[in-house]
This record gives C-alpha cells, structure tokens and sequence, in this order.
C-alpha cells in the first residue's frame, strides 16, 4: 500500500503547537497518525503533503519519505488520508479495504481518497486540498469512522479516548507487542489497582518500589527505558513514552508523556509531546506542550473558569470559544517559563517565547519570539542567542540541531510577525489606557 497524508486549509488552524511540525505529527493517544497508520497497515511507501515551510525539516527527519513531490504519486495508486484524522479501529479497516471508486467522509470534510495516477495532472501543490475535494465529488461518498480535530484543544478532547483504541489496536493480533510484560514482573512494591490485563510495561523500563499503577478508568502503557521513581501515581488511561522519567509524579487519566521527558507534580489530561521538561512540583491540566519546553519549578496552569463558563482560546490573538469548561494551556515549541509562573485558563503560548513572571497570572496570548518581563510583554528576543540556547539544549539531550531545523525557527520568525506586531499594540494601548492611581 502507497499512502499519503495530506494537509487541508485547518491545518493552520492547530497554532502554536503545528508551527514546528506537520498536524499528522501532533500527539493524540499513544502516537500521531502517521505512526498509528505505518504501525497498523500495510504500507511500503509513505509520503506527505504539508505546509511548504516544513517540507525541508520533515524530509530531513524522514528520509524514507517523499514530501510535496505531485510526481511520486504518478507511480501508482496513492491512498490519501487527511492529517487532522483520529481514526479508531474500524477506521483503519476502511482504509485497507478502501476502493478507488469511494472516498471517506467526516463532518463534510474529506478523510481519505485513493487517488489513481491517471488523476495527478489534475492537482496543484498550492490547491490541492480544493483538488482532492473536487475528485472526491466524483466518487462514492462513505462515512468515515473516528473523528477530526480541528483546533489544538481537540487534541487533548479527545486523548483519553484515543489512548483506549490505541491500546486495543497494540493488543489484537499480531498487533501486540511481544516485548511488553505482564504485572506479575513488575516487582512486590508496585501495586496495581483495577484489571491487571490494561497494564503493559516494556521489560527495559525501571518501576521503583512504591509506585502505584491505577486502570480502574483505563490502559496504562509504559515504554522502554522509562524511570518512574518512588511515590509516583499513575491513573489511566495514559501512555509513558519511551526514555521519560517521573519523578514523584501524579499523573492523572487522559495523558499522554511522550519520548524522554522529565516530569513530576501533577499531570491532568494532558500532552506531553516529548523532550518536555516539567521535573518539579506544580500542576499541568488540560494542555499539550511542545518539544523543547521547560516549566520551571511550581510552574501551575489554570484549566478551569471560577464561574464554570466555556473556554475562550486566543489563537494568533483571536478569541475563539472552545466549547469546553476545562482547558488549559497551548505551549510551543522552545519555550522557557521561569519559576513559579501562573498560566491562565485557555492559554496560547508561542515558539520560543521567554517567561518571566510577576507574581500574577499570565496574558492568555504570548506571541512567538516575546517575552513576559516583569510582568509586561515586549518582543526583546535576540533570535540568534535564542537558536544558540536551542542547539545547547540539543545537545545535553544528544539531539542534533541540525542547519534546516535552525532555518525552519528563522521562517516561523517571519511568518509570526504580524501576530506579534498586534499583540504588543494591543498591549501598548491597553497600558495607556491603565488609570493611574
């Protein structure tokens, strides 16, 4: 099977956590969806159609993939899939059996099509999302199972559910992992609550005494190489990433750790993407944060209005209603927040944004590439002293920052500037017009 993931006109829609990184790559679950499809179907070959300024750093991350290349899918038969796609199990059967002739629909929103080489001519990289919805008219419309995301809060909606299917997709058939090991090696100390079978650790990772594992509510998976130390509750459903360290946590159902974070206080329905540095005391609800992210000690966010009311996001500055009562905090990527920092309900935090707080709670919106200082909001960031913390960081987790990697922050520097340019005239005026007492 050829497949490809494509990004619709909504995938801008996920700022500021998809500014680094194609939607099909954000955490939902145990994984994104390219590795829940490569991992589940029968592909052998995979490409990918983002948005342009991420071409280069996603070709380099995946070699074995061909991206924004019309040419490639002349070869044969492509099965196209849109990125924002949370598929269950039935969804991934559609796929597989899917016919030229039939194309998958969700909320009026174009799924998967397979696309026919004779087709290719008919597309345009600048318009293909228009294209594929122009073809699928021509096809047998059939419902498509599981559910599109379409804001950043969906991603955490939704992850607890998402946890449970990926959960039943790793244990059917020869979907399970033969590496993962029963509870009863887990060691005398670490207790299990609820259905011992919703329990997997991979034999690597390292359960100290006094570790309790609770799947009264759903799964816990733990991957290989992960340290969770004493005193450390974990509530399922909820994944550990690979090489991810707990220390004293509370990590509360619906969450998602991924690869080698550093985390500790207490974690609620949240994502963790990976490379996530939350190691002290503090509470985490309701949120997804980027790669790269460090949240100095008793760093807090609030997921919760006093007055019960749903959630407003300001999403590069425009207030949009969530719909939701519990939402927390939309960190990108390189963030630094100093200690003791007070997120405020429903907050969108930039690309390599530094935090320096005042003793109150944050502004909702901190743009990419500014500063809380003191409690204000200015954009004295020097982006060369930045990227170079970035490749220092790098490499005290034996990362490679690579040249694309630092020219893909450049270009989000520029694609940000009209968010920023508002925010601090925003900003400005709002402190002009402070009465002076």
């Amino acid at each position: 099977m050829r497949l490809a993931f494509f990004e619709d006109q909504a995938a801008s829609g996920f700022a500021p956590i998809a500014w680094m990184r194609p939607v099909c790559e954000l955490l939902c679950g145990q994984t994104s969806l390219r590795e829940r499809l490569l991992k589940h179907l029968p592909v052998t070959e995979w490409g990918a159609f983002i948005r342009p300024f991420l071409a280069e750093t996603y070709a380099e991350a995946h070699s074995q993939a061909t991206v924004n290349n019309l040419d490639w899918l002349k070869h044969e038969p492509t099965l196209l899939v849109n990125a924002r796609w949370l598929p269950d199990a039935t969804g991934l059967q559609c796929l597989e059996h899917s016919r030229l002739e039939e194309a998958g629909v969700l909320d009026q929103t174009l799924v998967w099509l397979r696309l026919h080489p004779d087709e290719v001519p008919l597309l345009t990289l600048d318009h293909l999302d228009e294209n594929l919805h122009s073809l699928a008219r021509s096809r047998w419309l059939t419902a498509a199972p599981g559910r599109l995301a379409s804001r950043p809060w969906d991603m955490v909606l939704h992850n607890a559910e998402q946890l449970r299917v990926d959960f039943q997709l790793r244990r059917s058939g020869t979907l399970r992992s033969s590496r993962m090991r029963g509870t009863r090696s887990l060691g005398a100390n670490v207790a299990v609550v609820g259905d011992l079978s919703q329990v997997e650790v991979d034999p690597t990772a390292r359960l100290d005494p006094f570790v309790v594992l609770d799947a009264r509510q759903g799964p816990i998976t733990i991957e290989a190489g992960a340290v969770i130390q004493p005193f450390t509750r974990i509530e399922g459903p909820c994944h550990i990433g690979s090489g991810s360290q707990l220390f004293r946590a509370n990590v509360r159902e619906g969450t998602t750790i991924g690869r080698d974070c550093r985390v500790g206080g207490e974690v609620e329905a949240s994502i963790l993407h990976g490379f996530v540095n939350k190691y002290h005391d503090g509470f985490l609800g309701h949120s997804y944060v980027c790669p790269w992210v460090n949240l100095g000690a008793l760093t807090t966010n609030s997921d919760l209005k006093n007055d019960y009311s749903n959630v407003s996001v300001p999403l590069e500055g425009f207030s949009i209603n969530t719909g939701s009562t519990k939402v927390g905090s939309f960190i990108g990527d390189h963030t630094k927040a100093a200690l003791a920092t007070l997120f405020n309900t429903g907050s969108s935090i930039g690309v390599m944004s530094m935090l320096l707080p005042a003793g109150e709670l944050l502004p909702k919106h901190v743009p990419s590439f500014c500063r809380i200082w003191h409690g204000q909001l200015d954009d004295q960031i020097d982006l060369a002293t930045g990227i170079e913390t970035a490749r220092a960081v790098f490499e005290r987790r034996k990362q490679i920052f690579t040249p694309a990697q630092e020219r893909l922050l450049r270009q989000v520097f520029k694609l940000t500037q009209a968010e920023r340019e508002t925010a601090l005239h925003r900003s400005r005026e709002k402190r002009r017009t402070v009465p002076i007492t």
